[in-house]
């Protein structure tokens, strides 16, 4: 029989993506609840199938090869989706139970997801939440995330994506800070003005916006600030020492009570979206689409959204 007739070892490549993962045979076999010789051998069996070897092994030491990283992410998705599959099928007569581990933005998930978890908790009591808050663009299948939520223009990826709202960037400052240094009237302005800047964009430095009629201008202003999260710059803002592109999630409230005022209104930097993350397989535990559902209701009418009026 070919090896295209074969049907695939699924449980070598599920012992192949848990050894990667706990980098040990022991280990593996452990959390699998297997024999040590039954993980050996099925590694074995799957590198004598495929012709060449998994992992360099050491006295010391079990990492990946070379060619097995190439085959890692599928065989970690193999394990995820069987074990997705065998939950949903047991769960239909089920309340949702179990551990959901999210990622989300450090600044958003602290002012925002927090908001919404004791409605969630109390409506599925059997769930429990792990979070990480993290401006860091985690991988989701790598390190066993079930979703994430981003704030970001999202690139083409393999992994599905909901978008909950939409976030605009606002260039802001406080009123003493444009009654001292005057109000730009064009973004080639800024030139002549401090930015306090956040170095997670596309782009560090480079501000873009977009004119109805006007068309596009990009400028890179002098930067008193660098930093990795955004609400560390909200004091310098509030006391005069620079403009910020900030989102208008983490500032609408001062904008409202006149802390801060928008500059620029005619002009518009690109806007983002809050964006639910999800590995690629649409098999999900039931308590995973408990929580996605949930997340999408709270976020569907977000408290920033209609605020800010650019007129």
């Amino acid at each position: 029989m070919t090896m295209k007739n074969r049907l695939p070892d699924l449980e070598a490549w599920a012992i192949f993506a848990k050894v990667a993962e706990l980098g040990s045979f022991s280990r593996a076999a452990v959390e699998l609840g297997l024999s040590n010789p039954t993980v050996s051998k099925a590694i074995t069996r799957l590198e004598l199938r495929l012709g060449f070897s998994l992992f360099a092994r050491t006295s010391r030491r079990l990492s990946v090869t070379e060619a097995g990283r190439s085959s890692l992410e599928r065989a970690t998705r193999i394990l995820q989706e069987a074990r997705a599959l065998e939950e949903e099928a047991s769960e239909q007569t089920e309340a949702p139970r179990g551990v959901v581990r999210i990622s989300a933005p450090l600044s958003f998930g602290t002012a925002y997801l927090g908001g919404t978890l004791p409605t969630l908790l109390q409506t599925y009591p059997e769930i429990t939440l792990e979070l990480a808050l993290s401006d860091r663009k985690v991988d989701l299948i790598a390190e066993g995330f079930d979703m994430a939520l981003r704030i970001a223009s999202l690139e083409d990826s393999s992994l599905l994506a909901r978008r909950l709202a939409t976030v605009r960037i606002l260039l802001v400052g406080s009123p003493d800070y444009f009654a001292k240094h005057g109000r730009p009237s064009r973004p080639c302005d800024l030139t002549n003005h401090c930015a306090l800047g956040y170095t997670g964009g596309p782009a560090r430095g480079i501000w873009k916006f977009t004119h109805p009629t006007l068309g596009d201008e990009t400028v890179e202003p002098p930067v008193k600030i660098w930093t990795d999260n955004a609400d560390i710059l909200n004091p310098a803002l509030m006391a005069g020492q620079g403009l910020a592109l900030q989102p208008d999630f983490m500032v609408w409230k001062d904008v409202e009570a006149g802390r801060l005022e928008i500059g620029l209104r005619e002009w518009s930097a690109n806007p983002l979206g809050l964006f639910l993350v999800t590995p690629p397989s649409p098999l999900r535990p039931l308590r995973v689409k408990a929580v996605i559902e949930h997340l999408a209701r709270e976020f569907s009418h977000a408290p920033w959204a209609g605020t800010l009026s650019a007129e």
